[in-house]
């Protein structure tokens, strides 16, 4: 029996948490979703359609890289890095928008409709958008739009749709309240393309379940380059934490292999409003239709927060990954900014590969713990995504500091 790689019950939880928490009228809308993704995931064509996309669009298998120079600047263990920066649109986010995309289409809606961060999902989206034929809406923060200037108008080109999102924080939670709410108001021809394993069910189950080929490929990669061995230690970094449980979701049950979740401290552990530490100083709460963890105000609302990075910038978590801390199976660490920009240009100047600052907060501890380690021991940071969004906002810090 499986201990910790395990699917979501009936209603959608993981242990206590996940669910439904949503209005009657969406339910019946997410219920079908989960009805037909459970008739397509299996299915032969629609199995053999995303592999081909995964080969020959994405580029898949991403590489697995042994990064020497870090590993012998930290002179302790081996550091790995999983390339999904090579991944056609730059990240992670193309596994599962290609899912979506294609699950869209066979449903026979003509829309998709989605929350971004740092941009990379909408990339993601608006590009499996244009290559399944279907029309593209993404709603992003003004201030995540401010600092993400590439990825804007990479949507743009592809043909998406950018609504701007103006109230509250202006970041990720709004632009999740802001997709849902459209999504409500059209629905019988749109699909809602949820970008993390966050949401009502089906999504914390459907977005693992694509993001789980990174784990596998790197089971498979880590094996022929040292003899049949696994890794000791994987680390990715969590915001929503699609990436991470991509990586995690193929070794769940060796629990020899240790595991870390990266999350950011920000500018401050100590004040709320200046990190997205949910998993570290949040308590269970209800967002955006689940029960996970979350960081919120005294009156329960969700808090606002804080990161460098626009993509970790969410008080909440998908569920699984607060079952997974519950069962203390992952650990759950924290970064802060600067920490994670000083290792953003460590590895540009390093190994030639500029990381996106989501990624570079797994980095950061990887250097720290890599330190701590004997050398004959390896670690495997998911490189979730590359930095070319985040090279203008990064510039701008160091002019302005």
């Amino acid at each position: 029996m499986k201990q910790f790689d395990i699917n979501p019950d009936k209603n959608g939880y993981f242990g206590s948490y996940g669910g439904q928490l949503i209005p009657k009228e969406l339910k019946k809308l997410f219920d079908e979703v989960a009805t037909e993704y459970e008739k397509y995931r299996n299915d032969e064509a629609f199995v053999k359609e995303l592999r081909q996309l995964q080969s020959d669009f994405t580029g898949r298998p991403s590489p697995l890289f042994f990064a020497s120079r870090l590993t012998n600047e930290c002179s302790g263990a081996k550091i790995y890095l999983k390339r999904e920066d090579c991944n056609h649109t730059g990240a992670h986010k193309i596994n599962h928008c290609l899912v979506e995309c294609l699950l869209a289409k066979r449903m026979g809606k003509t829309r998709v409709v989605a929350e971004t961060g740092a941009g990379q999902h909408g990339v993601a989206l608006a590009t499996a958008a244009a290559q399944i034929g279907i029309s593209c809406e993404i709603f992003m923060g003004e201030k995540d739009i401010e600092k993400q200037a590439p990825n804007v108008a990479r949507m743009k080109i592809l043909g998406a749709k950018l609504t701007p999102v103006s109230h509250g924080g202006k970041s990720l939670k709004e632009a999740v309240d802001a997709a849902i709410e459209s999504f409500a108001k059209d629905n019988k021809f749109s699909f809602f393309a949820i970008g993390s394993v966050v949401g009502p069910a089906p999504f914390p189950q459907m977005i693992r379940d694509a993001q789980r080929i990174i784990g596998e490929e790197v089971r498979e990669q880590f094996s022929k380059k040292t003899g049949g061995k696994m890794p000791d230690h994987l680390i990715a970094c969590v915001g929503g934490g699609s990436n991470a449980i991509g990586l995690f979701s193929d070794f769940l049950e060796n629990k020899e292999v240790q595991m870390y979740g990266v999350e950011p401290a920000g500018k401050s552990l100590t004040e709320l409003g200046k990190h997205a530490a949910t998993l570290s100083l949040g308590t269970p709460g209800n967002i955006h239709g689940m029960h996970t963890y979350l960081l919120k105000n005294p009156d329960e609302s969700p808090a606002p927060v804080h990161s460098i990075a626009s993509g970790l910038d969410y008080p909440g978590v998908g569920p699984q990954h607060s079952f997974l801390k519950d069962c203390d199976r992952v650990k759950y660490e924290t970064v802060t900014d600067q920490e994670a920009l000083k290792s953003f240009h460590k590895l540009s100047r390093r190994e030639g590969i500029i990381p996106a600052l989501e990624s570079a907060h797994a980095l950061a501890f990887a250097e720290k713990l890599a330190a701590k380690l004997p050398k004959e021991e390896t670690i495997v940071v998911n490189l979730s995504g590359r930095g070319d969004k985040d090279l203008g906002y990064v510039l701008d810090l160091q002019e302005n500091n």
